[in-house]
């Protein structure tokens, strides 16, 4: 199996506001972009535990066109304020990194 971190072109956070995060997931090819929407590896019963949200809190939206992935889910308190580690959400993609995809 290999980790996402080592297939995606990109993997990416930021803000979708200031209640959510928005996470990217680019690939260069047709295939390995099918390979990853396919498998059930970044479904909201996966990610939901990583983001500590529940799986109805995770929407999942493949862009065929740009062979691209989005994933929004809530952030756990709103961006700036007290307890937020990361205002921009720009390091919220390091548990995606980390998923193994299989064959």
């Amino acid at each position: 199996m290999a980790k996402l971190r080592d297939i995606a072109r990109v993997v990416r956070g930021k803000n979708a506001g200031a209640l959510y995060l928005t996470l990217d997931v680019m690939f260069e090819d047709e295939a390995t972009y099918r390979r990853v929407r396919d498998c059930g590896v970044l479904s909201p019963r996966a990610l939901a535990p990583l983001y500590g949200v529940t799986d109805n809190e995770v929407a999942i939206i493949p862009f065929d066109v740009a062979r691209a992935i989005k994933i929004t889910v809530p952030r756990r308190v709103r961006s700036g304020s007290p307890g937020d580690t990361d205002v921009y959400g720009a390091q919220q993609h390091v548990p995606l990194m980390q998923l193994e995809v299989p064959e």
